[in-house]
C-alpha cells in the first residue's frame, strides 16, 4: 500500500496498514472556507476544475452537497482528483445487516409521555466496528423528506480493516466521549478525542480506526440542512464558536489494491459491495464541502453578568437551518466551563416547556441542573416537545439557598441535540437495562415552599 501525506507531515512507513499509527494528520483552519489541498506537488489543476488531462493521470470528480442552483452562500461542492472515480468503487450491492441503527420515521415504541433518562451503557466486549456499533436512541422527522435527525450512541472495539463506509441519509456529527478515533476520509485524516467533535458530510467515504483502546460516544445524524454556524445577532463578531477553531484535513490518500468492502447507508438500509481497491484515493481536492473537527473546549461562552439566566440558545455551536426563519432543524448546544455571576438569580436552567425536543448527553463532569447523581458521563436523556422539565430537587434546593458569589463551573461538558420534531424512542433504548424508569417522576420530589404569609 502506498500512503501519501503532504511533505510537511510524516510519511507513512513502507508497508503501513490500517492502524494509521505512523501518520500525523494535517489540518487547515476556518469554517466553510474554500480550501485547497494536494498530497503530491502539482496534483491540483490550476485555473480550471476539469482539464482534458489531469496531472498524474488522475480523474476529476465533483461532490455536491447542495443543488447546483443553490445561492452562492449556501452552495456546497468540492472537486476531487482521485486515482479512480467513485463509479469504479461500486460493485453489485447486497443488503447488509444494519443491526440497531434506525432511521426516521421509525415508530418502534409507544411509551407514555414523560421525561426519559439512561445510565451510561458499557462498551460491549464483542468486536464492533464503527458501523456495527451504532445504537439508535431516538429518531425524529423523516429522512426521506430530508428533515429531522437520529440520536445514536456508538461503540467501537475494532478498527475497520479493508472496510469503508458512507452515509447518504444525512451528515454525521460525532461527539467523542471515551477513547480516541481516527477518521480516515477521502479528504484526509481526522483524529478526535473526548471533548472534540467531527462532522462528516453526506456521501463522504471514510474508514474509522481506533487509536488505543475501545471508544464510546454520540452521533447526531442530520437529515436536513447542513450544519453551519449560528448568527450571533447583537452578540457581535466574536465569542461562541469562532471560525478559526474549526479544522479541515489536508489531503492524504491510499493507493492500495486489496479485497475490500464498501458499506452505504441509503434510505434507512445498509448495503454492501465488494471492492478490489481502497476508495480513499483522493490525491488533491478543492472546495467547501468537506469534513471537519472542532474542540468543544475552545467554545467561548457568553452569558448574563447582572441577573437572570439567558436562554440556552446562547450556547449553540452549530445549527441545521429549516425553511422557517429562526426555527432550527437541529441545534447542537454545548454546556461547558464558565463563570456564574448573576445577582439574585436562580442560576441553573429554569423550569420550562418548549416546542423543541432535547436529547442530552454528558461527556464528563456534572451538569448543573442534574446534581443528584443520576446523569452520568456517557449517559443521555430526552425531554420531548411541550413536556415539562427542569432541575432536579438537589439542584433546586442548593441553587435556591446557596450564597450568591462568583462561581466557576469547572470540569463539565454536556451537550444537547435539539430539534423542532418530536423524538421517538427506539426499541433498543426502551428495552435497555440502562433505561431509568424512575426518572419520569423526578419532579414529584420537589417540596412545597408556598407560604401566603411570607412574600
Amino acid at each position: 500500500m502506498n500512503v501519501q501525506m503532504p511533505s510537511a507531515f510524516q510519511q507513512a512507513p513502507a508497508g503501513h496498514v490500517a492502524s494509521g499509527s505512523g501518520l500525523t494528520p494535517g489540518y487547515m483552519s476556518g469554517f466553510g472556507n474554500g480550501f485547497e489541498s494536494e498530497a503530491l506537488p502539482g496534483a491540483l489543476p490550476v485555473a480550471r476544475n476539469s482539464p482534458q488531462r489531469c496531472p498524474y493521470g488522475l480523474y476529476a470528480e465533483q461532490l455536491s452537497g447542495s443543488p447546483f442552483t443553490a445561492p452562492r452562500v449556501a452552495n456546497e461542492r468540492s472537486w476531487l482528483y482521485r486515482i479512480f472515480p467513485t463509479v469504479t468503487h461500486f460493485g453489485e450491492f447486497h443488503p447488509a445487516e444494519i443491526g440497531l441503527w434506525r432511521t426516521a420515521p421509525s415508530p418502534e415504541t409507544r411509551l407514555p409521555i414523560a421525561p426519559y433518562r439512561w445510565d451510561p451503557i458499557a462498551i460491549p466486549a464483542e468486536p464492533l466496528s464503527f458501523v456495527e456499533g451504532i445504537r439508535t436512541m431516538t429518531t425524529a422527522g423523516d429522512a426521506g423528506a430530508q428533515a429531522g435527525m437520529g440520536a445514536h450512541l456508538y461503540f467501537v472495539t475494532r478498527s475497520m480493516e479493508d472496510e469503508y463506509f458512507y452515509n447518504s441519509d444525512g451528515e454525521m456529527l460525532i461527539v467523542a466521549q471515551e477513547g480516541q478515533l481516527r477518521l480516515w476520509t477521502e479528504f484526509g485524516i481526522i483524529d478526535i478525542e473526548p471533548g472534540e467533535i467531527a462532522v462528516i458530510p453526506r456521501g463522504v467515504k471514510m474508514r474509522v480506526e481506533l487509536l488505543g483502546g475501545p471508544a464510546r460516544g454520540y452521533v447526531c445524524e442530520n437529515y436536513g440542512g447542513a450544519f453551519t454556524l449560528p448568527e450571533r445577532g447583537p452578540i457581535g463578531a466574536n465569542c461562541m464558536a469562532n471560525q478559526r477553531d474549526f479544522l479541515t484535513p489536508c489531503a492524504a490518500f491510499e493507493d492500495r489494491e486489496a479485497p475490500s468492502k464498501m458499506y452505504v447507508k441509503w434510505g434507512g438500509d445498509l448495503w454492501v459491495c465488494d471492492l478490489d481497491r481502497s476508495p480513499l484515493d483522493v490525491v488533491a481536492w478543492h472546495g467547501n464541502y468537506a469534513p471537519y473537527k472542532y474542540d468543544l473546549r475552545k467554545y467561548s461562552p457568553v452569558g448574563p453578568i447582572l441577573y437572570d439566566h439567558a436562554d440556552p440558545s446562547i450556547f449553540t455551536v452549530l445549527t441545521s437551518p429549516s425553511e422557517t426563519p429562526g426555527t432550527a432543524n437541529i441545534d447542537f448546544v454545548v454546556f461547558c466551563d464558565r463563570w456564574l455571576v448573576a445577582e439574585n438569580t436562580f442560576r441553573p436552567p429554569w423550569y420550562h416547556m418548549n416546542v423543541m425536543s432535547e436529547f442530552m448527553g454528558l461527556v464528563h463532569g456534572v451538569y448543573d441542573a442534574k446534581t443528584g447523581g443520576g446523569f452520568q458521563p456517557g449517559g443521555c436523556s430526552l425531554h420531548n416537545m411541550m413536556l415539562p422539565h427542569g432541575p432536579d430537587v438537589d439542584a433546586f434546593e442548593k441553587a435556591s439557598t446557596v450564597e450568591l458569589k462568583p462561581h466557576k463551573l469547572e470540569g463539565t461538558l454536556a451537550f444537547m441535540f435539539e430539534t423542532r420534531f418530536p423524538q421517538a424512542i427506539s426499541a433498543f433504548a426502551a428495552e435497555s437495562p440502562a433505561f431509568q424508569k424512575s426518572y419520569a417522576g423526578y419532579g414529584r420530589k420537589l417540596a412545597k415552599h408556598f407560604d401566603p404569609s411570607k412574600p
